[in-house]
């Protein structure tokens, strides 16, 4: 790595010190799950002049947890009373009003309601990826991403890769010529799998699939959106972000199979295509006990580049070799140059770029229930629209039901429209 590298990582990490009067941004969290509290911690830590201010979750217990684990990481910081901690539907509004900049970290189907409320009343933000689970809510963040930058509103979107010194290096060589021409390029996210969660007697079908929501396409997006979309992130990063035109695919339910997996699939095979003719291979699977890799690559006409998880190798002429270090945890990383961008009135604006990865994903997942060639072009012309806009309580019906055995509805290759809801 670089000297410049090395120097960038670790001012990085420095702490943006509040600048004028008391200094304080009053912190929002909306989604108090794991990542969420994991987001208001890195957003206190690189900014001192942080104090989380307003939460809400819709299950309080969540919420109350998160609020005690952040206190306890930043004493003195964390000033939520009763009043200011919501559990319902309309919460996430009066969070937004009561701070100076949000962090949007709920379920990815809810993004784009809470990312246009956010910009709506004049609010920083920084949400988590992905930024939407259809193609009604991509249209629905790219507008409203345009609206904050026409109110000079600062918006970060978690793609941490972007804010690590290894992949901006190793990126900047690929896209200098280190390999040549590119060719082809391969995205993966071979892994783990997350169990699903069994019904609670007495809870309403609403309530169960935002409990559950990973299993859930229209909240989650499928898992080649949710947890891949970092993977693409970088490719289309490699292609200086471009997107690709058209994507063919297939995918299923080999062996999660049971009612607490709702409908998504559990491995996605896809080929992109760039306008160039450069071809992506995308790879997201979440079988146990198969072959890992959670990577990128790359082959050119001088040699390759592998972006492992931990390694970073380029073949060729040009051969080198580097080893990821502490200093590079991008969840931290990506919240710097954020709080710097607001503290000193700078351009930052990341919400078109979190949708074009995000309909990557979604793109993908349209070849793949669908079985048929699918252009980016025709699914951006779609009203796809998973999410219902008019849910208020847990009363609220779901927009998909089990059938009399319980069971969900699960697309089908070859049968599903690729632009409409299946079930």
């Amino acid at each position: 790595m670089s000297a410049a590298s090395i120097t960038l990582a670790l001012a990085s990490q420095t702490p943006v010190h509040a600048a004028s009067g008391d200094g304080k941004l009053k912190l929002g969290l909306v989604g108090c799950g794991g990542r969420g509290a994991g987001a208001a911690n890195q957003a206190m830590t690189a900014d001192d002049g942080v104090e989380l201010f307003s939460m809400c979750d819709v299950d309080r217990s969540v919420l109350d947890r998160a609020h005690d684990i952040i206190d306890k990481k930043h004493e003195g910081r964390v000033d939520v009373p009763e009043e200011r901690r919501y559990s319902d539907f309309e919460g996430y509004k009066r969070v937004i009003a009561d701070c100076d900049i949000v962090i949007l970290a709920t379920s990815p189907g809810f993004r784009p309601q809470h990312f246009e409320e956010a910009v709506a009343q004049g609010k920083h933000v920084f949400m988590e990826k992905p930024v939407a689970t259809d193609v009604t809510g991509i249209k629905r963040v790219i507008e409203a991403g345009k609206q904050a930058k026409a109110k000079n509103l600062k918006v970060g979107v978690g793609l941490q890769r972007r804010h690590q010194p290894g992949y901006q290096e190793w990126i900047k060589r690929i896209q200098d010529g280190a390999i040549g021409d590119v060719l082809v390029m391969r995205a993966l996210w071979n892994g783990s799998s997350r169990p699903g969660k069994p019904r609670i007697e007495g809870e309403t079908e609403l309530e169960y699939q935002i409990r559950n929501w990973y299993y859930f396409t229209w909240l989650s997006g499928d898992h080649n959106v949710e947890q891949h979309v970092h993977n693409l992130d970088v490719v289309n990063w490699m292609k200086g972000d471009q997107h690709p035109v058209l994507a063919r695919g297939m995918g299923g339910r080999e062996v999660r199979n049971k009612m607490e997996n709702g409908q998504i699939y559990d491995h996605h095979f896809i080929e992109y295509e760039y306008a160039d003719g450069t071809v992506m291979y995308s790879q997201a699977r979440q079988i146990p006990n198969c072959w890992r890799s959670i990577s990128e690559s790359a082959i050119g006409t001088l040699g390759r580049a592998n972006l492992e998880q931990r390694e970073f190798t380029i073949s060729g002429p040009n051969a080198d070799t580097m080893r990821f270090r502490k200093n590079e945890d991008g969840h931290q990383l990506e919240h710097y140059p954020l709080f710097k961008a607001i503290r000193e009135n700078l351009e930052y604006n990341e919400a078109e770029r979190g949708a074009m990865a995000t309909m990557t994903g979604i793109l993908g997942r349209m070849a793949n229930y669908s079985g048929v060639e699918v252009t980016w072009d025709d699914a951006m012309a779609s009203n796809q629209k998973l999410v219902p806009d008019d849910l208020v309580d847990f009363s609220s019906p779901a927009p998909v039901q089990p059938d009399k055995d319980g069971w969900y509805p699960v697309a089908v290759p070859g049968v599903t429209d690729p632009f409409q809801v299946w079930y």
